[in-house]
């Protein structure tokens, strides 16, 4: 009796998902509960297991196809378990060694990392996975590759080159010398489309205008190098900047309202609850997990949710659930250099926080020039809702807290 393999129920707010990859072929024996193909939603990636151990007899569809759920993916021929290893012992060698790169270090490839290993020509194998179960990211390969460049025999001067000719040769045609000028088309993932689906809604629906102050983070530094060692000793995590604006953000958010609202039609919903959305950036793009209820959380329970958002949003398995809803979010363009920005609201909410660059500037303290480590900060807001003196006051509430983190504490 054959088994239907099929697509897991999707969530309402899915309606459909795209099938990336799959990870056996017709012919191969799977165990019980291995991933068998990943389907990529317009917001994760879903990973479907084999339902039982078997050889798979029959793949349906192929990469790329647009799939809803319950539709049959593959069709299982139940097996013993014992049969795979008899199969693969009498199979050639050469295969069994083929086989082994693609496990990618005893994981698995994503599908943007199978992609670098091809165009690479590099063995899997020896790439270690930092993902769940070992899987093995693109940033992992890229990260292979660099230690490979700066390995000693990558840095070996070449050997010296046979004597040049004695009559000048001459230059090469411009046309030669630029070299093919080729392209490249790929479609969109479902993730990216999404994201410019959402940027483009948010630029024509919502009346945008961005305000800007500068925060000095030297009390946050002192704070940080005096406790850090002490806190992630104590919590298992390390104290890092996110726990602090979290925080800020917070008691900014409860001061000013129309902040942490948003519009339905001709309503205003003010949420009085403060679910703030953290973004991180991904192989696949830039995702916004949300820390639920952030005004209750310490900077613990902070620090530890976003480390365990980000391993789970690069490995692919977090869950849409988590990045569902969200009343305000915070973007740290200052992690990939970002001086200043605009960042784009994240609708249907109405503001946005961007972080930038700590950058050591001279600045003017009780009359006296001081060096101190600066932060530009960036509000980004529907201004139909929220005016002016309220995303500035917004920002200057902020400030405050950071530079003064005590207030956090005592709710001032």
């Amino acid at each position: 009796m054959t088994i239907e393999v099929r697509v897991p129920q999707l969530p309402e707010s899915v309606a459909d998902a795209t099938l990336v990859a799959w990870h056996k072929k017709a012919g191969d024996f799977v165990a019980r509960d291995e991933n068998l193909v990943d389907l990529e939603t317009d917001k994760v990636v879903l990973e479907v297991p084999a339902p039982a151990a078997g050889i798979l007899q029959e793949i349906r569809l192929g990469d790329g196809t647009t799939v809803t759920s319950g539709q049959v993916l593959a069709i299982i021929e139940p097996s013993a378990a014992g049969a795979a290893p008899q199969a693969s012992a009498a199979a050639a060698p050469g295969a069994a060694a083929a086989a082994s790169p693609a496990a990618g270090g005893g994981g698995k490839l994503s599908p943007a990392a199978k992609r670098v290993v091809a165009e690479n020509h590099i063995d899997a194998g020896a790439v270690p996975g930092s993902g769940r179960d070992g899987r093995v990211s693109k940033a992992d390969v890229v990260t292979h590759l660099a230690a490979q460049d700066a390995s000693p025999a990558a840095k070996a001067p070449p050997q010296a080159a046979p004597p040049a000719a004695k009559s000048p040769t001459p230059p090469a045609p411009p046309s030669a010398a630029r070299g093919a000028r080729g392209e490249q088309r790929v479609p969109m993932t479902r993730l990216r489309a999404r994201i410019a689906e959402r940027m483009v809604q948010a630029q024509s629906t919502q009346a945008l205008l961005t305000s800007f102050n500068e925060v000095d983070l030297k009390a946050v530094n002192e704070l940080r190098s005096r406790y850090k060692d002490a806190f992630e000793k104590q919590h298992g995590a390390k104290l890092g900047f996110m726990s602090f604006f979290t925080k800020a953000c917070a008691v900014a958010l409860k001061k000013f309202p129309s902040v942490n609202a948003s519009v339905e039609g001709n309503d205003i919903v003010y949420h009085e609850f403060f679910d703030i959305g953290v973004a991180v950036s991904t192989d696949r793009g830039l995702i916004v997990p949300v820390l639920r209820d952030a005004d209750q959380l310490d900077f613990a329970d902070i620090e530890k949710s976003i480390a365990a958002f980000a391993a789970r949003a690069r490995a692919g398995s977090i869950t849409i659930e988590e990045l569902t809803g969200g009343t305000f979010t915070i973007t740290n363009g200052g992690v990939f250099g970002s001086l200043l920005s605009t960042p784009i609201v994240n609708a249907p909410q109405s503001a946005i926080l961007g972080m930038h660059k700590i950058q050591d500037r001279p600045v003017v303290v009780d009359g006296q020039i001081v060096i101190r480590p600066m932060m530009y900060l960036a509000l980004t807001y529907d201004h139909r809702i929220i005016d002016g003196r309220e995303a500035v006051q917004f920002l200057v509430t902020v400030k405050q807290c950071l530079e003064d983190p005590a207030r956090m504490v005592l709710g001032l």
